[in-house]
C-alpha cells in the first residue's frame, strides 16, 4: 500500500498539469518542474534511503518514509503558490527515496528466501496498479472536483499504511554490520546523481551542447568517480562495493538498466503516439494500457513462486526476449490503429514476458545480497531503474527527433509549401510526434507529418525492443540459479542442499554412512 501510494501520486500529477498552470501560473516551466522536482530528489536520494533502512531498521525508515509522504501530500494540496508547490514536490521525493526501497527490505525481512519470489511478485502487482489507476483517477478528480484532491486523496491511504505497519511488520535491530551513516558519501550520492539528472532534464529544452547541460552532467560524473573511490577507503561505507563481486547482483542490474531503459522508452512514445497520433484521448490512452496492468496482477506472484521453485535464469532469459517480441509486434502500428487487431495482441505478448521478468529479477537481485545489505541492494536496483528510464528517454527522444526531420524533409523534398504549410511544418519539427489540420497546411503536408510521425515512432520502438531483448540476453548468460535444498527423509540431517542426492551422500562426509565396529558382548562402539 506504501508503494502504491507514492506510484499513484507521481502517475496522477502529470494528468493534473494543465490545471496547476491555470490555477497557479508558472507556464510550461512551472509544470516541468512540478514534475521534475520530485523526480531528481527521489533518484538522487534513493541510495541514501537504502542505506538508511539497513542502518537503522527497514520498519523505523519505511514508516519515516509513508508518514513523511502524506504530509508532504496535504502541504502540496493546499500550496498557495507554483513555487511553495515546487518545494513540496522535491521534498516529497526525499520522502518517496526513504518509502521505496525500504518496502522492499521490509519483504526481504519478513519472508524466508524460498517465499520471497512470490512476495516480491505480490508487491509488484499491487504497485503496478498505480501506474493505471493514476492516470484515471487523476483524470476524473481534476475534471470532477480540482487537482488539490489528487495530493489529498493520498493521506487515508498513508494513515492505513502505517496503521498495517505497526501491527504487521516486525521491528529489526539496528543493523550490526554498520556503526554510523556514510554522510560524506550520501553528499557524494546526492549531488553526483543529481548533476546527470538535472542534466537529462533540462536537455530537451536547452539542447546538448549548453552549459546547462554539460556543466551537471561532467560534474555530477566526476562526483560519482570520487564516490566510488570514498567507498573503497572509507570503514563503513554506504554501499559496500563487495556486492558487485556477486554474480547474480552484478548482473542482474546490468539486465535491470537494459530493460527499464526499454520499458521507459515503450511506455512514454506508446501513450504519446497513441494521443497525438492515432488520435486517442487522454483517457482512452490510459485505458488501452489497462490489459498490461491486469496480467501483470495475475501473473506476478506466479511467476515469482515458480521462479521460487525452478530458479529465476530462464525467466530473466527467455521472459524478456517474450517481451521483446511483443515490442516487435508494435512495429506494425501506423496512423490509423486498430486497438484491437494492432495494439492488444502485441500489449498482450510483452505484458506476459515483463510479468515472468519482473519479480524474479528483484528476487534475484536482493537474494544476492545479505539480509543486512537489503536496503542498499534495493535502492540500488532502483535508482537504476529510474535512471536507465531518464537516459533512455532522453537519448531516444534526440535520436527519433533526428529521425523525424530527416524522414520529413525526405517526403517534402521539391513540394512548395504555402505560408500556413510552413508553420505547420515548424511547429510540426518542435513536437517529433504529431499531426497537423489537413485544412490548414495541405493534404500532403499532412500526410508527410503523418508518416515521418510513424516513422519516428518505429525507430523508437525498434529501439525498445531491443535494450528488452539485451537484457534476456544477459539474463540467460550470466545469472545463475541458486543451489537448492533437497530434502531426504532417510539422511541423518534431514536434507542436502544444493545437490542431487546421490551426489550429496559422495560429497558430504558428515552425511555419509560411518563405519560400525562390534566389540565384544555386542556393544556398538
Amino acid at each position: 500500500m506504501g508503494s502504491f501510494v507514492a506510484g499513484l501520486d507521481a502517475t496522477a500529477v502529470n494528468v493534473a498539469l494543465p490545471a496547476i498552470r491555470t490555477d497557479l501560473g508558472g507556464g510550461l516551466a512551472g509544470q516541468q518542474w512540478v514534475s521534475n522536482a520530485y523526480l531528481l530528489a527521489l533518484g538522487s536520494l534513493i541510495l541514501v534511503g537504502g542505506s538508511l533502512g539497513d542502518v537503522f531498521g527497514e520498519r523505523r525508515v519505511f514508516s519515516i518514509g509513508v508518514a513523511g509522504f502524506g504530509l508532504l501530500s496535504l502541504l502540496c494540496a493546499i500550496a498557495p503558490s507554483i513555487e511553495i508547490l515546487i518545494a513540496c514536490r522535491a521534498l516529497q521525493g526525499m520522502f518517496g527515496a526513504l518509502l521505496t526501497p525500504s518496502a522492499l527490505a521490509v519483504i526481504v525481512a519478513a519472508f524466508p528466501r524460498e517465499e520471497r519470489g512470490g512476495a516480491i511478485g505480490s508487491w509488484t502487482a499491487w504497485a503496478g496498479i498505480a501506474t493505471v489507476v493514476g492516470p484515471l483517477a487523476g483524470g476524473y478528480l481534476v475534471d470532477a472536483v480540482s487537482w488539490r484532491l489528487i495530493f489529498a486523496v493520498n493521506i487515508p491511504f498513508v494513515v492505513i499504511t502505517l496503521g498495517l505497519v505497526s501491527v504487521a511488520v516486525p521491528a529489526r535491530s539496528r543493523g550490526a554490520a554498520h556503526t554510523r551513516v556514510d554522510w560524506l558519501g550520501a553528499a557524494l550520492t546526492f549531488v553526483g546523481l543529481a548533476g546527470p539528472v538535472l542534466a537529462l532534464i533540462r536537455q530537451p529544452v536547452v539542447g546538448w551542447g549548453s552549459p546547462e547541460v554539460w556543466g551537471p552532467g561532467i560534474g555530477g560524473l566526476a562526483l560519482l568517480g570520487a564516490f566510488v573511490v570514498h567507498e573503497r577507503r572509507a570503514p563503513a561505507p554506504m554501499l559496500p562495493l563487495d556486492l558487485f563481486r556477486r554474480r547474480n547482483f552484478t548482473i542482474g542490474n546490468v539486465q535491470t538498466f537494459a530493460m527499464y531503459g526499454g520499458l521507459g522508452i515503450t511506455f512514454f512514445l506508446l501513450v504519446l503516439f497513441l494521443q497525438e497520433v492515432a488520435g486517442y484521448g487522454a483517457l482512452q490512452a490510459g485505458l488501452a494500457l489497462m490489459p498490461s496492468t491486469i496480467v501483470m496482477f495475475v501473473l506476478s506472484k506466479r511467476m515469482g513462486r515458480l521462479a521460487d521453485r525452478l530458479g529465476p535464469r530462464l525467466f530473466m532469459g527467455f521472459g524478456p526476449l517474450t517481451a521483446a517480441v511483443g515490442l516487435a509486434l508494435m512495429l506494425r502500428l501506423g496512423a490509423h490503429v486498430r486497438y484491437f487487431t494492432d495494439v492488444l495482441p502485441a500489449l498482450l505478448v510483452f505484458s506476459v514476458g515483463l510479468a515472468s521478468t519482473v519479480a524474479p529479477l528483484t528476487a534475484a537481485v536482493l537474494s544476492d545480497a545479505e539480509e543486512s545489505n537489503a536496503g542498499i541492494a534495493s535502492g540500488v536496483n532502483n535508482a537504476i531503474a529510474r535512471i536507465a528510464s531518464l537516459l533512455a528517454i532522453a537519448a531516444v527522444g534526440a535520436v527519433i527527433s533526428a529521425q523525424f526531420t530527416s524522414a520529413l524533409n525526405q517526403r517534402l523534398d521539391n513540394v512548395k509549401l504555402s505560408p500556413s504549410a510552413r508553420i505547420a511544418v515548424a511547429q510540426a519539427r518542435t513536437q517529433t510526434l504529431t499531426h497537423v489540420d489537413p485544412a490548414r497546411a495541405g493534404p500532403r503536408v499532412a500526410l508527410a507529418v503523418q508518416s515521418a510521425s510513424v516513422h519516428a515512432f518505429r525507430v523508437g520502438i525498434g529501439i525498445a525492443s531491443s535494450l528488452v531483448a539485451l537484457g534476456g540476453v544477459l539474463g540467460l548468460a550470466g545469472i545463475r540459479n541458486p543451489r537448492r535444498v533437497v530434502r531426504c527423509e532417510d539422511c541423518p540431517g534431514g536434507q542436502i542442499a544444493g545437490q542431487p542426492l546421490e551426489t550429496g551422500h559422495e560429497q558430504a562426509p558428515a552425511l555419509r554412512p560411518q563405519p560400525v565396529a562390534v566389540g565384544a558382548g555386542g556393544s556398538v562402539g
